[in-house]
């Protein structure tokens, strides 16, 4: 949710930055909105201080004899009582004109992220690593996990529909060695504290971090209305909500391992085959909560968190940062690791990074009291993936896959594994 008073005060940098986004200019509509608001909110004040006043004069008619002036007082607040009903519902279809008008509107962004309308516009940062060396056609990882016995899409169609799997024996084994290894770096090493959320949320959570209203579409909602989380960055983030942090609280740095649930509405024909795109799918999430001094530095911080379990995996990524066509909806600033897929001969993204200002924070009412004084000022948000568990999994597959279709464990997910060197076809 953006600052109404600021986009009063800078209309144009705000229609600027929508334009970035390619969307139409709305600073005008937003200002219209508001002073209708403004307008409603000030005569209904008006009349109840009316209201007030007539009623105290009522007992001094009354008092003095004055029956005919008492009655007219009478009638006139009961007339201000009417039309007090009226204004109460007239402030809230306005203000929910307003909330409306900026709950659909994205994001504005930094000044330094790239113009583009899609993923082609997004720029290479940095490569790390080497990609693997392999003296044999490589497969994909659906083909790899299929042939090992251990990776069932069809037995997973039959329970649930597409975009479901079953893994099994080692690859199940190796799903949790994945993420125990990065909670493991990230709590033990960058200091984030491990967190077990609800994975249903209510409406005002899922508003919070601006999945609603616009991206309803795309999530999972139960019978008795609650959501099923499409990320732990909603119930990760949401810890600060309705919160006044002191500054020394701050930065606050959460982690979570969760299964994550997307109707990826939107990917109709896109990656059919596989996990890199399914409904149910498994992330170990970092969030942060900073003040906006620290915001930037806090970004750059969570990306390299999320950049050393690719390094300690010995896999081979670049680091994009997203042009402001591609951007998440609440981002003001995105980089993307992308992990090298020799079975696909391409890179594929593995971890988005975020940094969303207040935006977030203003939806949720997340505060912090600077030292020394009285007023409170909006926290800024921070979310990553630290990594895509399922992704990390097909990384894995295709990188470390040998010419007889087994897959050599990587060295730091061995002591996880129970000292498991190779994951083979079990007879």
């Amino acid at each position: 949710m953006l600052d109404i008073k600021a986009i009063r005060e800078n209309p144009e940098l705000f229609d600027a930055g929508w334009a970035k986004r390619g969307l139409a200019p709305k600073a005008q509509e937003i200002i219209d909105a508001d002073a209708k608001r403004r307008d409603v909110i000030t005569d209904l004040q008006e009349k109840q201080s009316r209201r007030n006043d007539a009623s105290k004069e009522i007992g001094k008619a009354k008092a003095s004899g004055d029956d005919t002036r008492a009655q007219q007082l009478i009638d006139e607040v009961a007339d201000l009582k009417a039309a007090l009903q009226d204004g109460e519902e007239a402030e809230r279809q306005v203000n929910q004109t307003v909330n409306a008008l900026l709950g659909g509107l994205p994001n504005i962004p930094l000044d330094d992220v790239p113009l583009g309308e899609d993923e082609d516009s997004n720029v290479e940062i940095r490569k790390e690593g080497a990609k693997p060396d392999l003296s044999f056609s490589p497969k994909e990882h659906f083909d790899l996990g299929e042939d090992l016995g251990q990776m069932d899409f069809e037995t997973a169609a039959k329970i649930s529909g597409a975009r479901f799997v079953v893994l099994s024996r080692d690859l199940a084994r190796l799903e949790r060695a994945i993420a125990s290894f990065m909670l493991d770096l990230h709590t033990q090493e960058f200091g984030y504290t491990e967190v077990v959320p609800p994975l249903l949320v209510s409406d005002d959570t899922m508003f919070g971090t601006a999945q609603l209203p616009k991206f309803a579409d795309d999530q999972f909602r139960t019978e008795d209305g609650r959501w099923l989380i499409p990320t732990a960055e909603v119930s990760l983030t949401n810890l600060a909500r309705e919160r006044i942090f002191a500054e020394d609280e701050l930065p606050l740095r959460v982690t979570a391992y969760t299964p994550c649930f997307r109707k990826e509405a939107g990917s109709a024909g896109r990656d059919t085959r596989g996990m890199i795109r399914q409904h149910q799918f498994s992330k170990v999430e970092l969030v942060s909560i900073t003040t906006p001094e620290k915001a930037l530095d806090e970004h750059e911080r969570m990306t390299s968190c999320a950049e050393e379990v690719l390094k300690r995996l010995d896999l081979h990524y670049r680091v994009m940062v997203l042009c402001t066509g591609d951007m998440g909806f609440s981002a003001r600033k995105t980089y993307d690791l992308e992990v090298w897929l020799p079975g696909q001969d391409m890179y594929r993204e593995i971890s988005s990074c975020s940094v969303c200002g207040d935006f977030q924070a203003r939806r949720m009412n997340a505060r912090y009291r600077p030292d020394g004084e009285k007023s409170t000022r909006f926290v800024h948000t921070l979310n990553g993936s630290g990594l895509a568990v399922g992704r990390t999994m097909v990384a894995i597959l295709e990188n470390y896959q040998q010419a007889d279709g087994s897959i050599a464990v990587p060295d730091v997910l061995q002591p996880y594994m129970a000292g498991l060197k190779t994951i083979e076809a079990q007879s």
